[in-house]
């Protein structure tokens, strides 16, 4: 219950930050916040940091907490909710609807790559999922994923029509929240050139890399591929750290 107690503060500060409501682009302090939401300091605590995470909005010390005006200019760089990362469901951009359409979607024997990267054995099985993200209608990333069937049983077909990470955080309580990716450009194949609308002389951005739960595990090693005039991709870099 908590988890979604969060969730709900954090997608309402969302709506209240587009909505201006903030003018001065300054926060309250949590203690209020809290007695707005009616809910637990430790509950909003979450909300915040979790914000702070994505880089919406910023700590200043001694001064208290403020909006990222990046955060207003750009808002396809942050559409996520939760601590997911949601790398493909971050191109619902400017408040355009998404959908996927299921390509394929079948249960094999995990090969000795996926074994490796995804912390398997001979006789682990996986879940070979590939979907066709749609942004307005238009075809953006078809997306191949691979996911132990011992870490999501019960992943069906329907599920895998809509946001999985989402799924995984409603169902169980744990979020995708860190991954190691790779980008890059190559030749485009004949089936993103169907897929994807790309002429044969046009390249495809591909974006490749392994997904990890909050509790360090593995959960899935996915490509995607898109269409190069929708490569784009931020990040958040924090230099204090050590």
């Amino acid at each position: 219950m908590t988890e979604l107690v969060y969730r709900r503060v954090m997608r309402d500060l969302k709506k209240r930050i587009l909505n201006g409501e903030f003018t001065t682009k300054k926060l309250p302090d949590e203690r209020s916040l809290s007695a707005t939401y009616q809910v637990s300091r430790s509950t909003m605590k979450r909300a915040m940091e979790i914000l702070v995470d994505q880089g919406i909005i910023f700590k200043k010390r001694g001064a208290g907490t403020f909006i990222n005006p990046l955060y207003l200019k750009d808002r396809s760089a942050f559409r996520y909710e939760g601590k997911n990362l949601g790398i493909t469901d971050s191109f619902q951009a400017n408040g355009k609807p998404t959908k996927s359409r299921l390509l394929d979607y079948r249960v094999i024997p995990a090969t000795a790559e996926l074994q490796q990267e995804l912390f398997l054995t001979e006789s682990d099985f996986v879940y070979e999922i590939k979907r066709l993200r749609l942004v307005a209608d238009k075809p953006v990333i078809i997306e191949t994923g691979y996911i132990p069937i011992k870490i999501l049983p019960t992943l069906t077909p329907a599920v895998a029509q809509s946001s999985i990470f989402s799924y995984v955080q409603d169902v169980q309580g744990q979020t995708v929240n860190r991954a190691f990716l790779s980008i890059h450009v190559q030749p485009s194949t004949a089936e993103d050139q169907d897929l994807l609308h790309l002429k044969p002389i046009e390249p495809v951005g591909v974006m490749s890399g392994i997904f990890f739960l909050d509790d360090g595990t593995p959960f899935e090693v996915s490509t995607m591929r898109l269409h190069y005039r929708d490569l784009k991709y931020g990040t958040f870099v924090n230099l204090n750290e050590d």
